[in-house]
């Protein structure tokens, strides 16, 4: 066979068993982890070593039986061909490598991955490559032995996900009986029932048997909750045709209490009649709505007469706040500042007044009140001051008020001196204080 090749040698992952390791790190895996076996030399970087071509062309590769022939090279100096072969071999080894790489990082197809070193294992015997063969065949065994371990753990990787899935429809159908047995929140439990369905139909790789067993479960507890929740709702239809007949005895009742002008315990009575209605549940929804209606039209119709015969009060009130307003007037020229006693008794007789002239409109009331307390408080600020003016214990204040300043200070210098600056600034900031209090209290004295 001859061949010649034009093509400038090229070889695939660097050179020697530093491009094997550094092929398998760019693929992502631990070098340490692909290269389990001694990585294969690179041919095309000394083919001399793995084969010869002699002085007729034919090329030989070594092998631990000896030399075999691979092919012929008539085209060229003898080198290039053995490179072209040894080229050819290093393709062969990178697809190994590959299968290596992908196999360790666990992204790679390991049956395809044991097909394939199947496949050049088969061919390495007569394969018109030069390079060291023996150490690509122990590669090519190393990788289906990894292909081997890769689909084992596949196996077992299966097993365990048809495992979790049958555990997690033991899972969804204990869920369901619980909802089915115990559930009263029947919207929620409802929609739960329908969510644990739908996952359900997601939960896949089951064996049938199984499967069929838990379907069966889940199906009966389904009916156990329709079943108890139909029960639930025939029940309330008659509750609320209870309620109905409830409610309607209290709309008659809220009627006839229209015509009472009995305000108080009238008023009273409504409050009551709505507590009751709220206790009797609820009626259909149709009869509930016209029920409440005409109850709260007869409760409209009552209060709005009350309205009307507390606006004829008001209006008398009216004339008890224009009296008001006069006395106001007058208890306005009440002077403390003078005679204090005269003051009081002044204040005293206005108050009496006051109360007689009896109520005036809600709305008023407030703001009337609030001038009297204020006429009030002027004439107890007046009492007030006078009582501090005469209070015998101010000087006396004033007196240990000063005290305490002087030993505060004192303190600071102590401590200043001793050079302690934080009991230091402690002391000043307490004597500051004291301060203070002092001359509030000289000044209280000082304006009596």
């Amino acid at each position: 066979m001859t061949e010649h090749e034009t093509t400038t040698p090229e070889t695939t992952g660097g050179t020697g068993a530093d491009a094997v390791v550094e092929q398998v790190r760019v693929e992502g895996a631990p070098a340490a982890q692909a290269a389990a076996t001694p990585p294969v030399p690179v041919a095309s970087d000394h083919p001399e070593r793995w084969g010869r071509v002699d002085a007729e062309g034919t090329v030989y590769v070594k092998t631990a039986d000896g030399e075999r022939a691979v092919g012929s090279w008539q085209a060229g100096e003898p080198a290039e061909g053995l490179a072209h072969f040894a080229r050819r071999f290093d393709d062969m080894r990178t697809e190994v490598e590959l299968l290596v790489t992908r196999l360790a990082s666990g992204n790679g197809d390991p049956k395809h991955a044991q097909t394939s070193a199947k496949h050049v294992r088969d061919g390495l015997a007569e394969a018109a490559v030069v390079g060291d063969l023996a150490a690509l065949a122990a590669r090519v065994e190393f990788v289906l032995t990894k292909a081997d371990e890769a689909m084992e753990a596949a196996k077992v990787a299966k097993d365990e996900a048809r495992a979790a899935a049958a555990a997690r429809k033991q899972a969804l159908v204990e869920e369901a009986e619980v909802l089915a047995n115990e559930s009263t929140q029947w919207k929620s439990a409802g929609d739960r029932l329908r969510a644990i369905l739908d996952e359900w139909k997601t939960v896949r790789g089951v064996d049938r048997k199984t499967d069929e067993v838990l379907w069966r479960r889940f199906s009966k507890a389904r009916d156990a909750f329709n079943r108890r929740r139909g029960s639930h709702f025939a029940d309330l239809d008659r509750q609320r045709g209870v309620a109905k007949a409830r409610k309607q005895e209290l709309v008659e009742e809220a009627e006839k209490l229209i015509a009472s002008d009995d305000w108080g315990p009238t008023a009273g009575r409504y409050k009551e009649l709505m507590v009751e209605w709220k206790a009797a549940g609820r009626a259909p929804k149709e009869a509930d709505d016209a029920l409440w209606q005409r109850f709260r039209a007869a409760q409209d119709a009552f209060f709005s007469k009350r309205s009307e015969a507390f606006d004829e009060r008001d209006a008398e009130f009216s004339t008890n706040a224009k009296l008001k307003e006069e006395l106001l007037s007058e208890a306005e020229q009440i002077d403390p500042s003078g005679d204090l006693e005269s003051a009081r008794q002044q204040l005293y007789r206005v108050q009496e007044r006051w109360d007689a002239i009896g109520k005036v409109p809600r709305e008023r009331i407030r703001e009337l009140e609030g001038k009297l307390r204020t006429i009030e408080e002027r004439v107890r600020g007046a009492v007030d001051a006078q009582w501090r003016r005469s209070d015998p214990e101010a000087e006396a204040r004033v007196a240990q008020f000063r005290e305490r300043v002087e030993q505060f200070e004192a303190q600071a210098a102590k401590a200043k001196a001793a050079g302690d600056k934080r009991r230091a600034e402690q002391a000043e900031a307490q004597a500051k204080q004291w301060r203070e209090w002092l001359a509030a209290a000289e000044q209280a004295v000082a304006s009596r």
